[in-house]
């Protein structure tokens, strides 16, 4: 069983660069994109139902942002896409879908930055990691098989970014934005990609698409499947998926023990 986590950069877009055809092969059960930045009636029919195919989109209040989607070879028993803050819940950035006794975390986390590159939402970004992170602790600590995944907009360590030292003060990898991400991984929380991978540089999940950075490998490890100790003895491969092109960041993915529902 896989599960997929993909950050589209705009589904719309990506849709004319091949999406159908790369949804039809990536031998996964679950995809769950990120930054579909359209309601759902924007998109055509093949994207909104795609044969063999059930979908569910979260979508932001302003036209154009944010958004979350989710593609499954079976419905959910139950999809749930907010937070019970006005202010996030109207960005679209979450669907936490249960399949049997899996629960899957959809989540696009705020970029820090903010409109003039200030790092004026960092404020934001560290609410929606710490209301998220409170919503599922009880079933975390209960030993429920959980699932979170998606862009966390963080590159956690100084191996997940190729140039460490000159971003220290950069929204995604400022020490505030690092110690949340540290807090998730105390409480025991597994980035499923570094238990894979713990050592070696070089694996990246998103590049700027200034400088040539992508065929430079210049880039950031920003997209992460996190699984919780209820989960993690059923995730048996994690992997990022570089080779795949039509957005700013490529897929990661688990390969998962289909016992796990």
């Amino acid at each position: 069983m896989r599960v997929v986590s993909w950050n589209v950069n705009g589904l719309r877009s990506v849709h004319k660069k091949g999406f159908e055809r790369w949804l039809a092969g990536a031998r996964a059960n679950v995809v769950a994109v990120q930054e579909v930045r359209a309601q759902a009636e924007q998109l055509p029919e093949e994207l909104r139902k795609p044969k063999r195919w059930r979908t569910h989109f979260a979508s932001a209040v302003r036209p154009g942002y944010s958004g979350v989607g989710l593609f499954s070879r079976n419905a959910p028993d139950d999809v749930e896409t907010t937070l019970g803050v006005k202010e996030m819940d109207a960005e679209g950035r979450l669907q936490v879908a249960r399949f049997g006794r899996l629960t899957i975390v959809n989540g696009y986390f705020p970029n820090g930055n903010g409109k003039n590159r200030d790092n004026s939402r960092i404020p934001f970004k560290l609410d929606f990691y710490r209301r998220l992170f409170e919503r599922l602790e009880k079933a975390r600590r209960d030993g429920e098989r959980l699932l979170v995944l998606g862009d966390f907009n963080t590159a956690h360590q100084d191996i997940d970014l190729a140039r460490p030292k000159d971003n220290r003060e950069t929204s995604g990898f400022r020490p505030e934005e690092r110690e949340e991400f540290d807090r998730w991984i105390r409480a025991g929380w597994v980035d499923t990609f570094r238990h894979f991978h713990p050592e070696g540089g070089g694996h990246y999940s998103w590049w700027t698409q200034r400088v040539d950075a992508r065929a430079r490998n210049i880039g950031w490890r920003l997209d992460y499947v996190l699984a919780s100790h209820g989960a993690m003895p059923f995730v048996k491969r994690a992997s990022i998926h570089s080779e795949v092109f039509g957005s700013d960041h490529c897929p990661v993915s688990v390969d998962l023990d289909p016992k796990i529902l």
